[in-house]
């Protein structure tokens, strides 16, 4: 079983209880998620399964869309509706919604952010949350992200009152903290803030229409129709140009050589070449050796 299954995770699971539960219904192993969701988000986490799992950074590396409810009025130690309040502004606060989309345009495109303490990035070989479970606050990597788009869902003019919320659609690239983020818009408009609720729509070219839930796995798994949701390794890939072998490149493809640089890695990272169709290998820039080009990763007996 080779492919990628584009799961909806629901609510309360970790990203790594889907896959724990995932290989039990596949009865296989070799199955890995491409980014982690938080327990309490709900959303697209494209899964994959046999030798796709060597594909799987692409997935983790794609961009992101995000729905969220932004709560103005408190900040928590999570940065979402989870954590400890650490600010409470109690005041009747108002702005226009000029005032917030000029926000909201001020955060899109580079941003820095600092991940928060509760989160999985590793500082010193630990990761964050381990040392805010014990109460340690310790120095974080501020690092840049990519807001390609923050859009405000609603209609209203006026905001006002002692806890404000509004609903903000994200599109972004890998790393992003949404819960930073929420955030950084109570900042710039002067008040504490976090992230109430938050629903991941897309990841890279999947979408919650292409998803199914475990339970919906588990059904196919046990009426033999498993092969109906589970996609082939071609999907993670579509971001790439693709390739035809041909007679006069197979054998150096085949056997992964270093080649003459395709002219696409001038304008891509990586190049994907198949047969049929299918992925057989993606090349990008040799590091070392300019004007030429090495393989990235193989997959010849994925099906």
């Amino acid at each position: 079983m080779n492919g990628i299954l584009p799961l909806w995770k629901e609510r309360g699971m970790t990203s790594h209880d889907c896959v724990f539960k995932l290989r039990k219904i596949l009865r296989t192993k070799k199955v890995g998620h491409t980014g982690t969701l938080d327990p309490g988000v709900e959303g697209v986490l494209p899964i994959c399964i046999g030798q796709a799992t060597r594909i799987a950074e692409y997935l983790t590396d794609a961009g992101k869309t995000y729905e969220a409810v932004i709560s103005i009025g408190r900040t928590t130690t999570t940065e979402d509706a989870e954590g400890e309040t650490v600010e409470q502004d109690s005041t009747n606060k108002k702005f226009t919604r000029a005032q917030l989309l000029e926000v909201l345009a001020s955060l899109t495109g580079v941003i820095q952010q600092t991940p928060p303490m509760f989160s999985a990035v590793k500082v010193n070989g630990k990761r964050l949350y381990e040392y805010a479970r014990k109460g340690e606050i310790v120095e974080r990597p501020t690092r840049q992200v990519t807001i390609y788009a923050l859009e405000l869902l609603d209609d209203v003019e006026i905001y006002e009152g002692e806890e404000i919320t509004f609903p903000v659609r994200i599109a972004c690239s890998k790393g992003t903290y949404i819960r930073t983020l929420a955030v950084q818009i109570g900042a710039a408009l002067g008040y504490p803030a976090h992230m109430k609720e938050l629903v991941r729509t897309a990841s890279g070219t999947f979408t919650q229409e292409n998803c199914f839930t475990l339970a919906q796995v588990a059904e196919l798994m046990e009426a033999e129709q498993i092969d109906t949701c589970i996609l082939p390794v071609e999907y993670a890939l579509t971001d790439y140009p693709y390739i035809e072998i041909t007679s006069a490149n197979e054998k150096e493809i085949s056997n992964g050589q270093v080649l003459p640089a395709d002219a696409l890695l001038k304008k891509h990272d990586k190049i994907v070449f198949g047969i049929n169709g299918k992925a057989f290998a993606v090349y990008q820039s040799h590091p070392t050796k300019e004007g030429f080009m090495k393989p990235h990763k193989m997959f010849p007996t994925i099906e």
